[in-house]
């Protein structure tokens, strides 16, 4: 008991820590109004809660859920969604297939660093795919990559102590304030 209650106060610090970090406080004496600069209004974080679509399409709220995700050991899943949309926007086929090769080896293949959770048809159809990959070679895998983070991780995010901490840094009263 002891042991899980040490681990929950590890990881709230980490992600309080992350967040201080990700927001740029500093200790310093500039301005309440250049601090708030760096961080996201109350609209936005609340729009966070409205659609996982609308938490990703937002630079900070994105940063936000990769945060929580990393503490709750599952960060490959946005990594991976991160790496298909810039993947999506190259133009130069060369790069196309070094890149393609490099998700592959990094999220799909048996025994990856970061190996996401993937059915053998959609892993089967990307390793055909990579002998001509396309700018779609991995956009069934993002789909469901997507599905799995809006169906589990994201419910829990936003009914987290982070998200909860971020609707109020956003108000300007969050605890990060007061340590």
């Amino acid at each position: 008991m002891i042991l899980t209650e040490k681990y929950i106060f590890f990881r709230k610090r980490n992600w309080r820590t992350r967040i201080r970090y990700l927001l740029k406080i500093t200790s310093s004496s500039k301005s309440m109004a250049r601090r708030r600069s760096y961080r996201p209004t109350v609209d936005e974080v609340n729009q966070w809660a409205q659609s996982l679509d609308k938490l990703l399409s937002h630079k900070y709220g994105k940063a936000a859920f990769r945060i929580f995700l990393k503490s709750e050991f599952c960060e490959e899943n946005i990594e991976f969604w991160t790496a298909c949309e810039e993947f999506r926007t190259i133009s130069s086929l060369e790069k196309l297939s070094s890149r393609a090769r490099s998700i592959y080896e990094e999220f799909i293949q048996c025994d990856a660093p970061k190996e996401i959770n993937l059915d053998y048809q959609t892993k089967d159809a990307i390793v055909q795919s990579l002998c001509l990959p396309s700018l779609t070679c991995f956009l069934l895998a993002q789909k469901k990559v997507f599905s799995l983070m809006e169906n589990n991780s994201y419910p829990r995010f936003i009914h987290s102590e982070l998200y909860k901490e971020l609707c109020a840094i956003a108000r300007g009263e969050g605890q990060y304030l007061k340590s």
